[in-house]
């Protein structure tokens, strides 16, 4: 199902899809719960990125929220038994499904062969936050209120955020953080490298759309497939780094992007891009 087919489709749930320019923006949409993420919201997310991965007419990915907020986090209306035993049964007695401290483990922004984009226009707090570490690029809003706060709930960060905070701030700050469950300001994220730049809450969505419009127009888009793919690989040596962008050189050497990558440079006009990731993809990559 295509992106277009998709957000006309009653599949999504606390979560709209739309595509204009080739970009397809995702927001999270409880805004009268802050956009407290929902077991429903992490199905439909997954759901939408799959369909963006798949879609040829979709070059960039937008995530952001409806409202005043990104996303608050774990829904606490449930009271004390938010974070009861894994793998108990609810209320109507059916058990639940196994424990993930990952609910997107199915398929994650990172596995979108396409540049994601956090547009965090608000508070971003707990999983609300640790699910944009999985994004390529953040824009957050200069006011919003960030935390991974797991830890001051009796529980700890999820979503690979182990792995992937460290990776943008580095071990000492991501070591504060994380452990001491503090809150700090967008303007803060950005200072420390978490979010790549900071805006008013009014412009974070459209300084994310504007950027995506311009990765959409400028960038071949099996160039920022493969380039992407490495990126997120988990501690390649330097040796095999080599050994894979020699080898994705060769798959991109020679194509129609590779020369109109150039000629459009030189003429002065947008390039127009015709491999397609969902034909040209390096199925050995994977």
């Amino acid at each position: 199902m295509s992106v277009a087919e998709l957000a006309e489709s009653a599949e999504l749930v606390d979560l709209t899809a739309t595509l204009r320019d080739r970009v397809a923006v995702l927001t999270l949409n409880r805004p009268e719960n802050l956009n407290a993420f929902s077991s429903a919201m992490g199905r439909s997310l997954t759901t939408a990125l799959r369909a963006c991965d798949a879609d040829d007419e979709v070059r960039v990915v937008v995530i952001t929220g409806e409202g005043r907020a990104f996303c608050a986090g774990a829904d606490f209306s449930g009271g004390a038994g938010v974070f009861g035993t894994p793998d108990s049964t609810d209320t109507t007695g059916n058990k639940k499904p196994p424990f993930s401290s990952d609910p997107l483990d199915d398929f994650h922004p990172w596995d979108v062969r396409k540049p994601v984009i956090a547009a965090i226009n608000g508070h971003a707090v707990g999983i609300g936050l640790t699910m944009t570490l999985q994004c390529d690029i953040r824009i957050v809003a200069d006011e919003a209120k960030l935390g991974i706060v797991q830890v001051r709930r009796g529980i700890m960060p999820d979503l690979h955020s182990h792995w992937t905070l460290p990776r943008l701030v580095g071990y000492a700050r991501a070591t504060e953080l994380m452990l001491t469950g503090r809150m700090f300001s967008g303007t803060q994220a950005a200072q420390w490298g978490l979010a790549s730049d900071s805006a008013p809450a009014s412009e974070v969505l459209e300084r994310a759309t504007g950027l995506a419009r311009d990765l959409a127009v400028n960038t071949a888009p099996l160039s920022v497939g493969v380039s992407k793919r490495l990126l997120w690989m988990s501690a390649p040596t330097p040796e095999e780094i080599n050994t894979l962008e020699r080898e994705l050189h060769l798959h991109l050497m020679g194509t129609a992007d590779s020369k109109e990558g150039v000629m459009s440079f030189m003429e002065k006009r947008d390039p127009y891009w015709t491999l397609r990731i969902s034909q040209n993809w390096p199925t050995w990559l994977e």
